[in-house]
């Protein structure tokens, strides 16, 4: 079953035996790129990553309506309800499977923004429900749009030996991370971060329909066949 995140083995030093099985006490792998890939373990037979990705995409639109003032403001409940529990608590457990087959950067980058959407969920709550006691911290903000943005940057830099679909994921949520700091003071700004992030949230439900098909099908849409571009 195709892996999209998959963590590779570059030395490829996984032995196997002279009839081409797997060594005793060894897992089986999968000739990647001229790479190694160790398989996960069986006990977690379904890829979580379409599941994961739709959880963020999915989310991530359905704030970028508000954002773009595509939707009224008093959608915003409704929101805040997905990114709770589709795009916070779903993908922390997306993250968790991906981390139990073995998938260092699918685990990291799902249980990040997992709980970034919880914590989101939160701070936007608190800071509605009671102004006075939580009044905005406009530069503490930006500030933290900011620390995403590099976080996001460093994601990308992994996602430049994965595929297109991530990559394209990856770099325009850099660039929404970095129009959302500067829209704490520019609402122009905001704007164009609303449709920045729509366009990485319909990127996000693509890949997790790309991979889901090329499993399920066997059919191959753009962005899904591996790079190497670093």
């Amino acid at each position: 079953m195709p892996r999209y995140f998959e963590d590779t083995n570059p030395e490829g030093d996984v032995e196997s035996n002279d009839s081409g099985g797997k060594a005793k006490g060894q897992l089986p792998t999968i000739p990647v790129n001229n790479r190694v890939v160790v398989a996960a373990e069986a006990w977690v037979r379904g890829d979580p990553g379409p599941y994961g990705l739709l959880c963020f995409g999915m989310t991530t639109c359905m704030l970028m309506f508000i954002t773009t003032g595509w939707a009224e403001k008093h959608f915003l409940p409704t929101v805040f309800c997905y990114a709770m529990f589709y795009g916070g608590f779903g993908q922390f457990v997306a993250g968790t499977l991906e981390l139990i087959k073995g998938n260092t950067f699918g685990g990291t980058a799902f249980a990040s923004y997992g709980s970034f959407w919880m914590g989101w969920f939160l701070l936007e709550y608190l800071t509605i429900s009671d102004k006075a006691r939580y009044p905005l911290a406009a530069t503490g903000k930006t500030l933290w749009c900011g620390l995403w943005a590099f976080l996001t940057a460093g994601f990308f830099v992994v996602t430049c030996r994965k595929n297109g679909c991530l990559m394209t994921i990856f770099s325009t949520l850099v660039i929404t991370f970095s129009l959302l700091a500067g829209g704490v003071w520019n609402e122009r700004c905001a704007k164009a971060a609303g449709y920045f992030g729509f366009f990485c949230g319909s990127s996000a439900i693509y890949a997790a329909f790309a991979f889901l098909y090329d499993t399920e099908l066997g059919i191959k849409l753009p962005g899904v066949h591996p790079v190497q571009y670093i």
